[in-house]
């Protein structure tokens, strides 16, 4: 069986991205995920790197964080590829769906470690992606959002049918994707078909940082299935 990692945020596309790997045969060894320089937070959706170590304890999978500013990023993913390669890694796995310049930076940095990517939600139709993940009983929350296009209302609201009806209203106005592939909004996974435990968040404060609206959590707890 190939030994394989993901590439990790916490969020609704690479979990599913997991799960569907796992169901192709690989063995997911590790959840891979850049921090900001200071180790305090994920470089990409701002969750505390204890939330993602719980959820990484909830799901039953290690979690493995390289550090990085926006400008050594791709080096130091690259240096943490190189450490999953020693470990007997040989594929990662992304959550991409349909942007050509993130597939393409994934198989460049992949290349260069020799590692092989898997993209499973590459070219599906985004809000068949969501409607599967909400299928298969995956939960997640809004945890950031662009302010310009999705308000601050908008954080901690659940994945579900009704989430995708107010998406496809406002679409009518806003440039917005269902999946959010462009960085409309992010989401944290707490429970799912991957999950050995659920991730209950207990304590939770809105931000206005950098354009961007972002649910900090202050306290999650796991709970038994």
């Amino acid at each position: 069986m190939k030994q394989a990692f993901v590439s990790w945020s916490g969020g609704k596309d690479c979990c599913l991205a997991c799960y569907q790997a796992i169901a192709s045969g690989l063995k997911i060894r590790y959840l891979a995920n850049m921090l900001t320089e200071d180790g305090t937070h994920s470089r990409t959706h701002g969750l505390s790197a204890e939330v993602l170590r719980s959820q990484s304890q909830a799901i039953g999978i290690p979690l493995f964080q390289g550090k990085a500013t926006w400008d050594t990023y791709e080096n130091e993913f690259k240096k943490m590829l190189g450490s999953l390669k020693r470990k007997g890694i040989c594929d990662g796995v992304f959550g991409d769906i349909d942007l050509d310049e993130h597939r393409e930076w994934v198989e460049r940095v992949c290349r260069t470690v020799n590692i092989t990517p898997h993209l499973p939600l590459w070219g599906k139709e985004q809000d068949e992606i969501l409607r599967y993940f909400i299928s298969l009983g995956f939960e997640a929350v809004v945890i950031a959002t662009k302010a310009d296009l999705l308000g601050e209302e908008w954080l901690g609201k659940t994945i579900d049918i009704d989430f995708i009806d107010q998406l496809t209203e406002l679409q009518k106005t806003k440039n917005i994707t269902p999946c959010g592939e462009a960085g409309e909004y992010h989401t944290l996974v707490t429970n799912g078909p991957i999950f050995q435990k659920r991730m209950e968040i207990l304590g939770t404060r809105k931000l206005l940082k950098d354009e961007h609206w972002f649910l900090q959590i202050l306290k999650v707890d796991l709970r038994d299935n």
